[in-house]
């Protein structure tokens, strides 16, 4: 798709004048008008409403380096659900040891949203290195340092490097507190599972 830039003022007013053109015309006129104005674009209108629905869309989340090593934070790929973080300091492991190991990053998170800590598939294959509460969930309201409860899984030590990736962030809705209401009952609404907890579904 082609790129637009929407933060160009003089690009903008071009697109406001061309609209208000359009606005003038009528359908027999249209298509041609249409044609045209694509065409002193150099993309079509269905691309730029495309666009325009994106970036109306995308979430703003700043952050702040704490560490003069922290990695700032990145997508691989546009179609990734998660983002790496990194560790800013070597941290040993004994084996079975738990650690906090910190990312030298703070955000600041947008309302509706939580920033899920989770493993990362190949340290877990690769090293044995898990996420202990994954996924750690980081509310909205906190801006201090995100700080990562690493496992080491095996029997012996293993040491994390300052610069080693250590999880993966993740972006979740949710619904904040201000947003939930608590009523208590005597009663709850009948469902067709009910009471049926652990194992009730079969092993």
């Amino acid at each position: 798709m082609t790129q637009i830039n929407f933060e160009d003022e003089e690009f903008n007013d071009e697109i406001k004048s061309l609209f208000n053109e359009i606005k003038k015309i009528g359908d027999t006129e249209g298509e041609e008008m249409i044609k045209e104005i694509e065409e002193r674009l150099g993309f079509s209108l269905s691309e730029f409403e495309s666009s325009l629905y994106e970036v109306l869309n995308k979430k703003n989340v700043s952050f702040k380096k704490l560490h003069v090593d922290a990695v700032e934070p990145k997508y691989a790929f546009d179609s990734d659900s998660g983002f790496d973080l990194y560790s800013v300091s070597d941290i040993h492991l004994t084996g079975f040891e738990r650690g906090l190991v910190p990312t030298g990053l703070s955000f600041n998170i947008p309302e509706n949203l939580e920033l899920q800590i989770r493993t990362k598939s190949g340290l877990a294959i690769n090293q044995g290195l898990v996420v202990l509460n994954s996924p750690g969930t980081v509310d909205q309201g906190y801006t201090g340092e995100i700080k990562v409860i690493l496992m080491n899984m095996n029997n012996s030590g293993v040491t994390i490097k300052k610069g080693q990736k250590i999880a993966q962030g993740v972006f979740c809705p949710v619904e904040c507190g201000k947003k939930i209401y608590f009523e208590e009952t005597n009663e709850l609404r009948n469902t067709d599972r009910n009471e049926k907890g652990f194992g009730s579904t079969g092993i």
